[in-house]
């Protein structure tokens, strides 16, 4: 059976929810809305939204009550809210009419708390939660069962921290980051001196600093500094089962998608974007506006601008240009092969002529 959002919210009324997003109304307006889905899902009572053209098809065959769209439907009665940026439209009337409801405001009777700490208002602590000493916690924020907080932690104001998250000692939260499950925040970074063939562990000392506005997905790892602080800065959002070494800084509104790994000491600037299962190596620096294609490997710094891809990453075009070729190396070994005996025949032809001179 397919959950959708109008199992968790009141109805809300379209000019209302128009009006929220600055949209043009074509059709009747007096129509109400009891959630949000996607074409395929939605029935009778939900808000769609329909990104180009090229989906009118679909948006006509489905059951929706109403679409949010850049371009009017033809020949579709239903109710559209027109908008410039559909996505960024559904995404604004999601987030304030139709998100569930946050747990209850308090601590659980099995949360346990540390000395000296400081925890804001309405804000929600779930069952089995453990939190250190001399803990700052800012106002709104939720932390969901099972989650450890170290000591000397700061958590700024409405940050939500899902289930089984660990915030190490020390580690700084900005205001409004969110933590998926399974999130590691100030591990110790992999840092070792070699001696006589042993591996001497070199104290982490540092910790982690994640701005405001920051999103980490589900088992992220984010290693604390070794004397200093890794960072993260304001707005960069992290998907899901990606690594962040120590002492690694990343810019303001950098996106890293699954699986990245970012070796100890690398810099991105802002505005970074980093393809699924690319790799850094460690103390290079990234530009601003650098883009990495998936699966990348990087070994050398990155010009701001640049878009890069291939192991190691060179110029996108130019790796491109290479990916192309590389198909065509069965059919150039067989014409290189060919040329050879070629040459062969004409050098052995040319040998006897001039023996017989």
């Amino acid at each position: 059976m397919t959950t959708t959002f109008s199992q968790r919210v009141t109805h809300k009324s379209l000019l209302e929810l128009a009006h929220a997003v600055h949209a043009t109304i074509q059709g009747p307006t007096d129509l109400l809305i009891s959630g949000i889905s996607q074409l395929s899902d939605a029935t009778s009572g939900d808000l769609s939204f329909v990104l180009k053209p090229a989906f009118h098809q679909a948006a006509k065959a489905s059951l929706a009550a109403a679409f949010v769209v850049a371009q009017p439907i033809p020949d579709d009665p239903r109710p559209q809210l027109i908008v410039p940026n559909p996505l960024v439209a559904i995404a604004t009337l999601a987030e304030r009419f139709f998100l569930p409801p946050l747990p209850p405001r308090g601590v659980h009777p099995s949360a346990i708390l540390g000395s000296e700490g400081r925890i804001g208002p309405e804000v929600s602590i779930g069952a089995l939660v453990s939190i250190g000493d001399r803990v700052q916690i800012g106002s709104r924020v939720t932390i969901h069962a099972g989650s450890h907080i170290g000591n000397d932690v700061v958590i700024g104001d409405d940050c939500i921290i899902y289930p089984n998250v660990a915030l190490l000692d020390r580690c700084i939260l900005g205001n409004r980051v969110i933590l998926h499950s399974g999130t590691i925040i100030g591990s110790d970074g992999f840092g070792y001196a070699q001696l006589e063939g042993r591996h001497h562990k070199i104290p982490q000392l540092g910790n982690v600093i994640i701005e405001d506005d920051v999103e980490l997905g589900a088992n992220v790892t984010v290693d604390r500094g070794t004397f200093g602080s890794t960072t993260i800065k304001r707005g960069t959002k992290v998907d899901n089962q990606v690594q962040i070494a120590h002492n690694v800084v990343i810019g303001e509104d950098c996106i890293l998608v699954a699986q990245v790994g970012i070796a100890g000491s690398t810099t991105l600037g802002k505005n970074v974007m980093i393809g699924g299962q690319a790799g850094l190596v460690d103390h290079i620096t990234i530009g601003d506006n650098v883009r990495i294609a998936a699966g990348s490997g990087v070994t050398n710094d990155v010009t701001p601008g640049f878009i890069v891809g291939g192991r190691p990453a060179v110029d996108h075009a130019t790796w491109r240009k290479s990916q192309v070729i590389q198909y065509q190396l069965p059919e150039l070994r067989k014409e290189i092969l060919s040329l050879r005996k070629r040459l062969m025949l004409l050098e052995s032809r040319l040998n006897e002529t001039t023996t017989d001179s």
